[in-house]
Order: C-alpha cells, then sequence, then structure tokens
C-alpha cells in the first residue's frame, strides 16, 4: 500500500482519533486487574527506604516472608510514590546472587578473597583499630587523626548513638554522619 503525504496525515489522524475514545476499553481497571492479580494474597508493609537520608516511603509485599514487590508509597509525603534508581532496585538487593554474605579477606599481596569467620573478622578490624590508635595517637590532643567514622543512613537513631559513643570512647576526630553530606 502507497499513500502519499496528505493520505498519510489523515490515516494518522483518524488512527489517533480511534484510540482517543478508548475502544470502550476503562484503562484504570484494566492497570487495577493486572496489579490485583501480581500482588494477589501478599501482605502490604509500609517501609522507610534506607539508601540515604532522605527517608523515602516504601510499599514492600511480602508473600511466604519472601519479598514480592517493593514500590514507592504515594501518601508519603517526602516522596509521593516515587523512587531513585537505588530504591527502586532496593528489591534485587535481597535476592542478587552476587550479594556477599559472609566475611570476605584478601591477604597482602594477593590477588583473590577467602572467606573467613566473623569472629576473625571482628578480630582483624579490632587489632588494625588498635594498631593505628596507637601508632597515631597525640597526647596533647588526646586524640587520633588517623581514623575517621562516616556513620551510614541504613542505621537508626540507637545504633547512631553507639557509633558515636565507641567513636568518641577511641579518640576519633573526625565522626561525620550520611545525613549530613
Amino acid at each position: 500500500m502507497r499513500l502519499n503525504r496528505r493520505q498519510f496525515i489523515k490515516l494518522s489522524a483518524s488512527t489517533m482519533a480511534v484510540f482517543a475514545a478508548g475502544l470502550g476499553v476503562d484503562e484504570n481497571a484494566a492497570k487495577a486487574a493486572g496489579r490485583s492479580w501480581k500482588l494477589r494474597d501478599t501482605k502490604e508493609v509500609p517501609a522507610i527506604c534506607h539508601f540515604c537520608a532522605g527517608g523515602c516511603g516504601i510499599i514492600v509485599h511480602t508473600k511466604d516472608d519472601e519479598v514480592i514487590n517493593i514500590e514507592g508509597d504515594p501518601d508519603h509525603p517526602t516522596n509521593q510514590g516515587s523512587l531513585c534508581p537505588k530504591g527502586a532496585a532496593l528489591g534485587k538487593v535481597r535476592h542478587n546472587p552476587k550479594r556477599v554474605t559472609k566475611p570476605m579477606y584478601r591477604a597482602a599481596g594477593s590477588t583473590k578473597f577467602e572467606e573467613i569467620s566473623w569472629d576473625n573478622a571482628i578480630d582483624k578490624i579490632a587489632n588494625k583499630i588498635k594498631d593505628v590508635r596507637e601508632s597515631t595517637w597525640n597526647e596533647a590532643a588526646n586524640r587520633t587523626d588517623a581514623i575517621g567514622v562516616f556513620g551510614s543512613a541504613e542505621i537508626d537513631n540507637e545504633e547512631c548513638y553507639l557509633v558515636t559513643k565507641l567513636s568518641r570512647l577511641i579518640g576519633v576526630q573526625y565522626l561525620e554522619h550520611q545525613a549530613r553530606m
């Protein structure tokens, strides 16, 4: 079928008019039916996205203790239903096969990581902090300038309090938090 320019424009306009009329399909009903099928028999739990200090509201749908769907909360005043790319990918964090779930250690000069126990990992971290603190301790100022602590938006108020207390206890001068960034 060959169309000249005028025939193409007429055909396009009539096609758009037919689609604008909607062909008798209720778009909202179709969307609601698709959503209800996807989320049938799930538990809906409101939550807060933990990736940054923005505090965006999310709705988590679970079924049999598994996360089925995560979406922005349209009733939340911060994000009004929208999510940033990190928040939108939140559901994939837990089910990612590349997610590290055990402590990994790479020895000096090595090219590969090896799995170690949690007790071993905590001991290595504590010993490193102790060594750095002792080797850089400033007696006059009663602190160390070689250690800094950067808090996370993924921890709650109580955990922030404990991180701050621990940091001050070991003489950390440089203490910052993601919420201020």
